[in-house]
């Protein structure tokens, strides 16, 4: 069997079994392994690295020159597993109960998988797109991006000229939402900063009696800010989501989703919606968790200085002085504030231009199924296109078991894919390809 001929099974199962945990992610071998395959079956394609063990490749379909080029980006990197246990290893590749096992499977190899197979069934079928289809499998989506999507973006630019939309993770399969079957389409996602808090007090030798220390002005900004609700905040991409849902439901589901668009009653719809709510709430406010905390020197002296760090995820089309502004004026303190590093800002209104032709694929494979757009509230490679005027769709299509919650799979225990999602994920892939007009 030569490699063009693998099934999108065969071949999702090959890139589990490279052990790309990130980091290092060291993604050469199962970037070579894709290479192969796209080069046999007659693409020629390109390798750019930051890092020789770290490789990006790009592979193109010829399209007509009717439209413009069309991105095809995923990632082969992977999270850790350490501190998990595994009914099945890892990075085996199994296949039992109807299931591909592994770390990667969902997040997403099985994805590239499908994208791969696409373009290959394509080109084998002649079918020729209106557009070039660009493919780009990128490293280090998992980390920082510094060797894959954001070094590509900064370094590279020239491969992505033209291009106005991209398909990506992280959406596209069916769950249940309000009573109906949706398909969830991304069309937004909000944006990751690192924020640190510095407080100070007195120092001294910890036999003594001290007050309001630095130590205990930490403690009571931690517990501010566990108690905190930041303002709701409707973007246009969330109204696009909640309406849509709204709009499927029945009574109360959706009477209770249209109060969510009404900064006013947004509270009060949250708390009645129990476990819902922590769906939906980090899409209608910004996020701050603290998650690290460093300071002191000694066990004996009374610390000057520590340093509070938090994950932040700022909703589109905000910018850092936006969040801080409003962080600040809701808490009692005198710490000093700093935003460390922050991804692009996110356009607050997306381009819903290619929406509806990824809904039209969708609905007509599975016609029971209804179609909305989903705001992401954790962060893709996504962000670093966008920043090239490129829209990325989430479109990774599964057709799963209703009781199959996939978004919960990504860096879990037991990650796995139905077996035969990928073969309806890479049927929706081809469609698109032949459909896409620009």
């Amino acid at each position: 069997m030569t490699n063009q001929m693998l099934t999108p099974l065969e071949v999702a199962q090959k890139l589990v079994q490279f052990d790309t945990t990130n980091p290092p992610g060291n993604e050469i071998l199962c970037i070579e392994f894709l290479d192969d395959l796209l080069t046999e079956a007659g693409f020629e394609t390109t390798l750019l690295a930051r890092d020789e063990n770290r490789p990006n490749l790009i592979a193109r379909l010829k399209g007509g020159g009717e439209a413009p080029p069309l991105l095809f980006q995923g990632h082969v990197d992977v999270v850790t597993t350490v501190g998990q246990d595994w009914t099945h290893p890892p990075f085996q590749g199994l296949i039992k109960d109807g299931y591909l096992w592994g770390r990667g499977t969902i997040d997403m190899k099985g994805a590239v998988a499908m994208m791969v197979s696409s373009v290959i069934q394509a080109k084998q079928q002649g079918i020729v797109p209106a557009g070039d289809i660009v493919l780009c499998v990128l490293a280090d989506e998992e980390n920082s991006a510094n060797f894959g999507a954001k070094w590509l973006v900064e370094n590279h630019a020239d491969q992505f000229e033209g291009i106005k939309y991209a398909i990506g993770e992280f959406g596209g399969w069916n769950m249940n939402m309000a009573g109906q079957r949706f398909y969830p389409i991304q069309i937004a996602e909000k944006r990751g900063a690192h924020l640190n808090a510095i407080v100070r007090g007195e120092p001294g030798h910890a036999s003594g009696v001290f007050r309001n220390g630095a130590m205990a002005k930490a403690g009571r900004l931690l517990d501010q800010l566990d108690r905190l609700q930041m303002p709701i905040h409707v973007t246009p991409a969330v109204h696009k989501m909640i309406s849509t849902i709204a709009s499927g439901a029945g009574f109360p589901a959706n009477f209770l989703m249209r109060q969510l668009l009404n900064p006013a009653t947004a509270r009060m719809a949250l708390k009645i919606m129990g476990k819902q709510a922590a769906v939906l709430e980090p899409l209608l406010t910004h996020t701050i968790n603290a998650t690290m905390i460093n300071g002191g020197v000694k066990r004996n002296v009374i610390p000057h200085e520590i340093k509070l760090e938090f994950d932040v995820r700022m909703l589109p089309g905000f910018t850092h002085e936006q969040f801080l502004r409003e962080l600040t004026g809701l808490l009692d303190t005198d710490a000093e504030f700093e935003i460390v590093g922050e991804e692009p800002v996110m356009p607050a209104e997306p381009d819903m231009g290619l929406f509806s032709l990824l809904g039209e694929i969708l609905t007509d494979m599975d016609p029971s199924g209804a179609i909305s757009p989903l705001v992401l509230q954790a962060v893709t490679d996504a962000r670093f296109f966008s920043s090239l005027g490129i829209q990325t769709y989430g479109f990774t299509p599964m057709q799963v078991p209703d009781d199959f919650e996939a978004g919960k799979m990504a860096h879990g225990v037991d990650e796995r894919i139905p077996v035969e999602a990928l073969d309806f994920g890479t049927e929706a892939m081809v469609e698109l390809i032949k459909r896409y007009k620009g």
